[in-house]
């Protein structure tokens, strides 16, 4: 048995009842349940159809998000969530980079690492070698007026965490920023990277090993073992290349606003809804929100 979720943006709720219906009909589904009003609904159907993708695609056209999962282990019992750009809005390294004045060099770095045309490890080595002798007290200013949280981040973690689930922020950027988040939304934990300093400020040096795809695959492992549940239990999601690893380990791997490449590989792609669009996966309702 699989489930259809169809979700569209919260703050352009434009998802018919007639698309629904016609799409439950097409393939042979069961009634439709509304998880929120014009925004987001799902259906069983006996298997995954043929036109999935091309449908998926007709969708995108018109501002609604389409996914196709198993109806087994819906509600998942662990969160694991990257934080740069899909926990909050920005790119750390890249805000830091801007107050040491080579932002633009650095923000392309980014974006072709996010989007696996370079190497992590060696990006972010160079990125953080661009950011020698920067003041230390920069991290704070940067969190405090630079950075916000991606709507929905706080419904989800609170949701999910309200009915059991472990929450676990595992970041390539560094530890400075997830320490904050995390505590922020309530997270149980958060992984990353550290900033070396010294005499108050960045020595351009990151501390070894560097957590990229392969931490993350290890952290899902760790953490799922050590809990006593299986990847089936897991939603997972990230927009980056670094994400790939575990969001194609963990049953629901979510693509959230995700490049290019991350989304081809990925089969759960959310380009519409918020981070709220993961609770209507799990199949809450809007009025099972927790925030």
């Amino acid at each position: 048995m699989q489930v259809v979720t169809l979700i569209t943006t919260p703050h352009k709720r434009k998802l018919e009842a007639a698309l629904v219906d016609s799409l439950r009909n097409a393939w042979g589904g069961a009634d439709a349940n509304w998880l929120a009003i014009d925004e987001a609904a799902n259906f069983a159907i006996t298997k995954v159809p043929d036109n999935q993708w091309d449908v998926w695609a007709a969708l995108q056209a018109e501002g609604v998000d389409l996914v196709i999962q198993p109806y087994s282990n819906l509600r998942k019992k662990m969160l694991l969530a990257d934080m740069d750009s899909t926990m909050i809005q920005q790119e750390c390294i890249d805000e830091l980079a801007d107050e040491a004045g080579v932002g633009a060099r650095v923000a392309d770095i980014t974006a072709r690492a996010m989007n696996g045309e370079l190497d992590f490890e060696e990006a972010l080595i160079e990125r953080v070698g661009l950011l020698k002798d920067l003041p230390e007290s920069m991290i704070a200013q940067v969190i405090a007026q630079r950075i916000t949280y991606m709507p929905g981040g706080r419904e989800l973690v609170s949701t999910m965490k309200a009915h059991g689930a472990y929450a676990a922020l595992v970041s390539g950027g560094f530890t400075a920023f997830t320490a904050k988040v995390s505590a922020e939304l309530g997270f149980d934990e958060n992984r990353a990277n550290t900033l070396h300093i010294a005499d108050g400020k960045l020595t351009g040096e990151v501390g070894r090993p560097i957590l990229g795809k392969a931490a993350k695959v290890q952290a899902l492992e760790e953490i799922t073992t050590c809990l006593g549940i299986t990847d089936a239990d897991v939603l997972a999601v990230g927009d980056g290349a670094n994400d790939l690893g575990m969001l194609t380990r963990a049953r629901t791997g979510v693509a959230l606003h995700a490049k290019p490449a991350v989304q081809a590989q990925c089969n759960v792609r959310i380009n519409h809804g918020d981070l709220t669009a993961l609770l209507y996966l799990q199949g809450y309702a809007r009025n099972e929100f927790v925030s």
